[in-house]
């Protein structure tokens, strides 16, 4: 081979291992700043904004909702509220919309969009029944209608957000891997430059540098000998072998001349193999500022051109790789930042929760009492009910008993007129016993006596008679007067027993309503559990999202060592070991303000 064939595969080799540096450490800038920039855009923002989504139908429109209704807020201010919480929930699903959603997720959003159309008509009624200050249409709102309109749409939120983090952890642990991989793979293309510029050294120390130096010294122990010594490397098949044949020619014919024209060839010679000497071994200590300034021949300006621009490749790579770490130790922090704010809140929800939860299963205690009440008021109502049917049977039996009185005060009536008729007649026959008697004389005198008290005893018997007679017309009016009482009260009885049966029917219902109530009541503290169990698995999720942002920031770190090797910097310049800024300590999210995420201990006893 040739000394330009040698420089030239040097250089190629020493330009594809600097290509390749090159091309793994642009690979790795642009997937981290791609996977960087997809989990803070796409997936972090989009986790806040569901955030606020589900906070505000939990605090801003439930939460506003029982308030209203215990009497704790008023109705004006309570609709307010539930209007404003209504706008700025939508406004965060319009802004998570915004974002790239695809797949599954997009699947979910549309079923959680279908959702929060039904959650917002009753939202809408909502604040038509607050704006109206109906407080029974505003119980029956609450108990019976705003749960199952607003736990669905939370449910969708949660699966939303399991999506996301579960995204999430997928890509950090892809641009995890791809760091990795471009750490070592740079490491390898380091040793690789490394052991190319060993190689090229050697060569050209050895190969170029060594027969060049030792041609000169035989040329001038020629010269200043008999010029009967004889040229190494005359059957070498290079550049050297050529000079030395050359001169070997001509060094006979004109040895003065020859050993000028050979002086000037090693001494071009020795610059060029210098200067490259000198910038391979600023190169091997690592300092990339070193290019050849020297002037080579005309033959030698392209291994000059190539060298300085291999050079300059290399410079330009390392100072893009240690640019991109700095980028994404930056952006690390700002994730790992984000992802511990966000479990901050998610804790904060789960304790909220907790307290909901414990609120709740008081609700029960309470309900569960009030359905005991009423069952046992409606036991009583029964028994209301048979003593009444008893005492309208108990009426049933006087009013027949008196109906048999008045029967047989009619029969006596009857007795009585003709014991009336019999006194007449017996008055009568008295009469005309005595006019017999005064006919007869002296004879009939006794008989006449006795005919006068005949007549005065039917007399008598009459004016019994007509006594019986009115006392046994009073008796029937009497009678009369207590059937028609009694009828009063049989009237008054089923009064009571229709008023009593409707009591109980209104107690039946209660019973039954409250029954139900406590059954909701119990299936909400079921949700509220699993919606707590839920935050805390995300709060989990999301610690693990910050230490993987923490281990790639750590990563970088290395990776921005591994580079800071080597001297980038003009004159008087540091080199990137000393030129690596750390990134400034990444600045937390806005936090909401901790009363909108947790309850008022107070409001909480009072409802």
């Amino acid at each position: 081979m040739t000394i330009k064939q040698k420089l030239l595969g040097c250089l190629a080799l020493f330009g594809i291992a600097t290509l390749l540096l090159v091309g793994v450490g642009y690979w790795s800038a642009r997937s981290s700043e791609a996977a960087l920039s997809t989990l803070l855009a796409d997936r972090v923002k989009p986790l806040r904004e569901l955030k606020v989504v589900a906070d505000r139908y939990a605090v801003e429109i439930v939460d506003t909702a029982h308030k209203a209704r215990n009497g704790n807020m008023a109705f004006a201010e309570a609709a307010t509220k539930v209007a404003a919480g209504s706008d700025e929930l939508h406004k965060s699903w319009r802004a998570y919309r915004a974002t790239r959603i695809e797949g599954e997720e997009a699947r979910l959003a549309a079923e959680a969009e279908t959702r929060m159309k039904v959650a917002d008509e009753k939202v809408e009624r909502l604040g038509k029944i607050l704006s109206a200050g109906d407080a029974a249409a505003l119980d029956g709102f609450v108990r019976n209608e705003v749960y199952p309109a607003i736990d669905p749409v939370s449910e969708a939120i949660a699966k939303l957000v399991d999506l996301q983090i579960k995204i999430s952890e997928s890509i950090a642990g892809k641009a995890q891997a791809a760091a990795g991989f471009a750490r070592l793979s740079m490491a390898a293309l380091g040793l690789l430059a490394g052991a190319v510029l060993i190689v090229s050294f050697l060569t050209i120390t050895h190969k170029v540098i060594a027969p060049i130096r030792r041609l000169a010294e035989i040329i001038a122990e020629r010269a200043r000998s008999s010029g009967e010594a004889r040229l190494p490397h005359l059957e070498q098949q290079d550049e050297i072998g050529d000079i030395t044949r050359s001169v070997d020619g001509f060094l006979k014919a004109a040895i003065a001349k020859e050993r000028d024209r050979a002086e000037a060839a090693a001494a071009e010679q020795t610059t060029v193999t210098t200067a490259l000497r000198d910038s391979l071994a600023a190169l091997k200590a690592g300092d990339l500022t070193r290019p050849v300034t020297a002037a080579f021949p005309a033959a030698d300006a392209e291994l000059k051109s190539s060298f300085n621009e291999a050079l300059d490749n290399l410079r330009t790579l390392i100072g893009t790789v240690i640019q991109s770490a700095q980028g994404i130790s930056t952006g690390s922090k700002d994730i790992a930042q984000a992802s511990e704010d966000l479990a901050r809140r998610t804790e904060s929800t789960a304790a909220s929760l907790a307290e909901t939860a414990a609120s709740i299963g008081e609700i029960d205690g309470r309900l569960k009492a009030t359905a005991a009440a009423a069952t046992n008021t409606v036991e009583r109502a029964n028994g209301a009910i048979h003593t009444v049917e008893g005492g309208r049977a108990i009426t049933d039996e006087a009013v027949q008993a008196m109906s048999r009185v008045a029967d047989s005060a009619k029969g006596i009536d009857g007795v009585i007129e003709g014991l009336d008729k019999i006194a007449f007649q017996t008055r009568v026959l008295a009469m005309n016993a005595a006019v017999e008697a005064g006919r007869a004389g002296e004879a009939g005198r006794g008989f006449a006596v006795v005919a006068d008290l005949v007549s005065a005893l039917a007399m008598r018997a009459e004016e019994e008679a007509k006594r019986a007679r009115d006392q046994l017309t009073v008796t029937q009016s009497e009678i009369g007067t207590a059937v028609e009482a009694v009828q009063k009260v049989d009237g008054a009885l089923s009064n009571i027993s229709q008023d009593v049966a409707q009591v109980h029917q209104l107690l039946g219902s209660m019973a039954t309503d409250n029954n139900a109530q406590a059954a909701a009541i119990v299936q909400v503290t079921t949700a509220v559990h699993t919606m707590d169990s839920a935050t805390q698995q995300n709060a989990a999720m999301v610690e693990e999202t910050s230490a993987a942002a923490r281990n790639l920031s750590n990563e970088t770190r290395l990776l921005s060592d591994q580079a800071s090797r080597f001297r980038v910097a003009g004159d008087g310049g540091a080199s990137l070991q000393g030129r690596f800024v750390t990134p400034a300590e990444a600045r937390p999210l806005p936090v909401a303000a901790v009363r909108a995420m947790t309850r008022d201990v107070e409001d909480w006893q009072s409802f």
